[in-house]
């Protein structure tokens, strides 16, 4: 990676970074998605188990995913098959952040011409934007995983006696699916930021892309669609053919005119 593209990265970062209202933006949503509402969970299940509405959740379940306790088998289920698929959320929320404001944001603080006269191609600049906004998504969603995991095991273990394991969709999730699906959402956004007039109108481009992942997280709520480790190894093979192909489609499109319009 040439030194001009890594210059870029670290002004991203230091502009969210510095920017408190970015900032505070960015750790709000993983917080109540990761500690927060995992949390809900688990005191919920452990002081209201004969819950009907639990029951008849547990009835929608394959029988391998029941066990003996009632407790362990929703806080497993939880875990391993809802909570998994936030991550796919949280990457996607994360990078908009950034993303959103790549070039627009460039546009208003009038640093664009600045950012031009480097020497780098178009395309390599537009890649660093890319990376940026991909490496941060990455980095917090990891940073998310990690304390989500601190909590809600060590909750799990004085309420209910017990740890549970993550299962290997968190494999899946975190290494391929999350990445693929977060490379496709930054690349969209950074190509809609380009075409943008204002940071706003970018950031509202960005919220149709959360769509399909609320819609995946209400069916794995309802216990209409469980997904298997192979199923998201399948996805994530998908995401990350498309996030190649995109990512390639987008830098040959990626122009002088267009972006100074």
């Amino acid at each position: 990676m040439k030194k001009a593209m890594l210059a870029i990265i670290k002004k991203d970062f230091r502009g969210v970074t510095a920017n408190r209202r970015l900032f505070s933006a960015i750790l709000i949503v993983p917080v109540i998605l990761t500690i927060i509402l995992p949390s809900i969970f688990v005191f919920l299940i452990h002081f209201a188990p004969d819950d009907p509405d639990i029951q008849s959740l547990l009835d929608m379940l394959p029988q391998v995913l029941q066990s003996e306790s009632l407790e362990l088998t929703v806080t497993a289920l939880i875990l391993n098959y809802i909570l998994p698929v936030f991550f796919l959320m949280i990457p996607i929320m994360t990078a908009s952040i950034m993303a959103a404001s790549s070039f627009v944001g460039e546009k208003e603080k009038h640093t664009l011409e600045t950012l031009l006269y480097c020497p780098l191609s178009l395309k390599q600049i537009f890649r660093a934007k890319v990376l940026a906004s991909f490496l941060l998504s990455m980095l917090v969603s990891l940073i998310s995983f990690c304390a989500m995991l601190l909590v809600l095991e060590s909750e799990i273990f004085f309420l209910m006696g017990d740890l549970l394991p993550p299962s290997v969709n968190w494999i899946v999730i975190l290494l391929l699916v999350s990445p693929a699906i977060s490379l496709i959402a930054v690349t969209l956004i950074v190509r809609g930021s380009a075409k943008a007039q204002s940071v706003e109108e970018s950031q509202q481009a960005a919220v149709f892309l959360i769509i399909p992942v609320i819609l995946l997280v209400a069916g794995q709520f309802t216990g209409i669609l469980i997904l298997s480790a192979w199923v998201l190894l399948g996805l994530g093979v998908l995401c990350a053919l498309i996030a190649w192909l995109l990512l390639k489609k987008s830098m040959g499109r990626f122009t002088y005119e267009k972006l100074l319009k």
